[in-house]
């Protein structure tokens, strides 16, 4: 239940504030319940299920040459992929609340830890890297 908290909660205010916009007829209520309704999207662990999984980027690492484990609602991660800018497509983002083994493998490398981001560069693994050190091994 932990990982759905967040995205619960915000899910329930955005009801709330519609609720309330349609009793009062106040457009700004339907303004903040779409902006709540977003971020409980962006904090559920349903975001990142698209794409390769764990075991695929392990299995194919000459396909995959960078490879970020990130979450929803992580705020390094989200500083790392702004700081990649253009060049954020060019690496694979595994979820590890999408995926169990990208969940084992960050607590593998991480002394038990989920700590993301956690960057796999060919066969080194970096927690919560410069963004430089990505981007240069993006180029």
């Amino acid at each position: 239940m932990g990982r759905w908290t967040s995205a619960l909660v915000l899910l329930l205010a955005g009801v709330a504030l519609a609720v309330q916009g349609v009793r009062s007829d106040d457009s700004s209520n339907f303004v903040l319940c779409v902006g709540a309704l977003v971020v409980a999207w962006w904090l559920s662990p349903l975001n990142g299920r698209g794409g390769p999984g764990h075991a695929e980027v392990d299995s194919r690492r000459s396909d995959y040459p960078v490879v970020i484990y990130w979450r929803p609602g992580c705020m390094f991660c989200l500083r790392l992929r702004g700081a990649l800018g253009k060049d954020k497509d060019r690496a694979t983002w595994v979820s590890i609340w999408a995926d169990d083994d990208a969940a084992a493998f960050v607590r593998s490398v991480n002394g038990g830890n989920e700590t993301v981001p956690t960057v796999r560069i060919g066969d080194e693994v970096h927690t919560n890297p410069d963004p430089e050190i990505v981007k240069v091994a993006l180029r």
